[in-house]
């Protein structure tokens, strides 16, 4: 299955079982930097070194027992596959005791990575997601539109017309007024056309919600065109393209994949800024794991900021789902809480069950001063 939203990400998240362990895999698959052969290599290692601590662990046999048959069948499922798989990475979730089984194609390689818990370890997935933005790009001209959808480094074409707007004519006639009749024709014609596609442009979006509009086509057919779009796709549109629709999609691709990476750079380092001055004022912001898992608790964080591959491990409430750094029992219903290995990939799916925005911040960057981890929130109690 190819990743690639967040609805995945959120069902696999759900997966838990009360008696046994579920095992995470990731795999950097990435031909164009290694061989298959180095792959594979790198597939037996991790597995190897994985094997050695299920015998060190402090559990039950039954658990041991599952753990190693999910290392039987991942070690299969990757010997069978990886000469022919044809992405950067690959996700394999398994509990075999429970009969759950999942497998993600990724767009961008992952950390090679085992992780055995209770949940599967979902946060390399939102992070590859935080990457990419569902892009329409729309191109233009006086008699013809194209789009196409950008979605993690792959292009589609979603739709295709061509108008009828009246080439220009000389001027002619008693006085000119001829030629301006005429003008005012091809205006209307050309007018009628932008109208079509910018309701186009809105069905498109109704149907596959993208984030943001790129919009290619000569400045003096945007100051016309604009103006027509709907609201929603107003607030989308992010920047403009030189594409024309009579370009090849693999130069409007290297274009566009540009803009995207200009376009999350600058987003990444507002939310920032907004970060810290929230901060720095005393605001709607907090930092620190044990500030910040609080927050989450109490459902007050808006957006979520992570430096990538940060981790720590922490504690959980089996019953609240609340998180903590090192509290033995649940201040809330007095539970014993449970150890996980990483409780920011707890925290990554908290976050998303309760509708919040995760960011992942690209290190070195300012987020590191603030303890690698904080949160805009909604509303302070």
């Amino acid at each position: 299955m190819k990743l690639s939203s967040r609805e995945q990400i959120s069902a696999l998240a759900k997966f838990r079982s009360d008696k046994f362990l579920t095992t995470s895999f990731y795999l950097n698959t990435d031909k164009s930097t290694m061989t298959k052969k180095q792959i594979l290599l790198s597939h037996k290692n991790l597995l190897n070194r994985n094997k050695a601590l299920l015998e060190k662990m402090n559990v039950s046999r039954s658990k041991i027992e599952s753990l190693q048959q999910d290392l039987e069948k991942i070690s299969r499922f990757c010997k069978e596959n990886i000469n022919s798989h044809n992405r950067t990475g690959v996700a394999i979730f398994s509990c075999s005791k429970e009969g759950f089984w999942e497998t993600f194609d990724l767009p961008n390689p992952p950390r090679d990575r085992l992780v055995f818990d209770q949940n599967p370890y979902v946060r390399p997935l939102s992070a590859i997601l935080n990457e990419h933005c569902r892009i329409c790009l729309l191109t233009l001209d006086r008699k013809e539109a194209k789009w196409y959808e950008l979605f993690m480094g792959e292009l589609s074409q979603l739709d295709h017309i061509t108008g009828d707007v009246p080439s220009k004519v000389r001027e002619g006639g008693w006085e000119g007024y001829e030629s301006k009749r005429i003008e005012r024709h091809i205006a209307t014609h050309l007018h009628d056309h932008f109208k079509k596609v910018a309701q186009l442009t809105f069905n498109l979006f109704k149907k596959h919600g993208f984030d943001w509009l790129f919009l290619g086509c000569k400045d003096e057919y945007c100051k016309e065109f604009e103006p027509l779009l709907h609201p929603y796709l107003k607030e989308r549109l992010k920047t403009r393209l030189k594409a024309m629709p009579s370009d090849a999609p693999s130069k409007i691709l290297r274009e566009a994949s540009i803009l995207e990476k200009k376009l999350k750079d600058r987003e990444e380092t507002e939310i920032l800024n907004r970060f810290i001055s929230e901060l720095e004022k005393g605001g709607l912001a907090t930092f620190g794991l044990k500030n910040t898992l609080r927050s989450l608790n109490r459902g007050e964080v808006q957006t979520l900021l992570i430096t990538r591959h940060f981790s720590k491990p922490g504690k959980a409430c089996p019953k609240c789902g609340f998180l903590f750094t090192d509290d033995i029992k649940c201040p809330s219903c007095q539970r014993k809480t449970e150890s996980h290995a990483d409780v920011i990939d707890e925290a990554v799916e908290s976050a998303m069950n309760k509708k919040s925005q995760v960011i992942h911040i690209n290190p070195p960057s300012r987020l590191s001063r603030y303890g690698d981890v904080g949160a805009l929130l909604r509303y302070k109690t």
